[in-house]
């Protein structure tokens, strides 16, 4: 059980959704930068270092967890060829 309890802790550091932040879109937490902003990026061939560019408020360790949290994301780049660094 507390590893259930760490791993709700841990995303709600990663993500959130709020529907006073982006029309409750999932954001990473504590910005209003939607996660699909990331996906569309690595889907588009861009690296991690240019989403970070674009948008300095998501930290680098937010994304890397995302990405580990979300093995579909992970199964998509790899099927298109897309870069994830």
């Amino acid at each position: 059980m507390a590893k259930q309890q760490r791993a709700k802790i841990d995303l709600a550091r990663v993500v959130s959704r709020d529907p006073g932040v982006h029309s409750g879109d999932l954001v990473f937490a504590g910005t209003r930068v939607p996660v699909d902003t990331l996906v569309d990026y690595l889907k588009r061939g861009h690296s991690i270092d240019e989403f970070l560019q674009g948008f300095p408020t998501v930290e680098r360790w937010q994304v890397e967890a995302f990405l580990d949290l979300s093995p579909e994301a992970l199964d998509h780049l790899r099927v298109h060829g897309a870069s994830a660094a």
